[in-house]
């Protein structure tokens, strides 16, 4: 008795099953990487070798920016703001960017609250980096992942 294959047919299920897989995992953005070189390089620039650590810093951003030419982004330090314990400066960093130092701010005691709320560029779905300087020297970094629908910052 000899067994009779049936050739490979495309079927509409499997066409539509192919298509909806394919579609998903697209739609998932790659995870950003902790902090690529060029990150790693410009935090360097800015605030030479010493250590930065996880904490301290959050960051606001919506999940789904659909224009990256406008993004909205607040970034909060935890910080008293007196006079012998506050953030020196605030850099926001975007490791996708053409540019990866996208902002530096530079505050004091007077500033009251240590909080920057810009409008930023991102050039794609990524995490954006924040890294805080504190008055007694320390270094202090949050991120926070967001999906860019229409980039901005395209280098043709």
């Amino acid at each position: 008795m000899t067994m009779m294959h049936r050739p490979a047919i495309l079927t509409r299920r499997t066409l539509l099953a192919t298509g909806a897989c394919t579609v998903l995992i697209s739609a998932v953005p790659a995870r950003a990487e902790d902090a690529p070189d060029a990150v790693k390089e410009a935090q360097q620039a800015m605030f030479g070798d010493r250590p930065v650590q996880d904490g301290r810093v959050s960051l606001k951003l919506p999940p789904i920016a659909e224009n990256g030419y406008s993004v909205p982004l607040t970034v909060d330090v935890e910080s008293p703001m007196t006079a012998a314990d506050h953030v020196q400066r605030i850099a926001i960093f975007s490791p996708r960017n053409p540019v990866t130092t996208v902002a530096a701010f530079t505050l004091g005691p007077r500033t009251g609250r240590a909080r920057v709320e810009p409008r930023i560029r991102l050039a794609g779905t990524q995490a954006v980096i924040a890294v805080a300087e504190m008055s007694d020297g320390t270094l202090w970094s949050g991120s926070k992942e967001t999906v860019v629908t229409l980039a901005a910052c395209v280098v043709l």
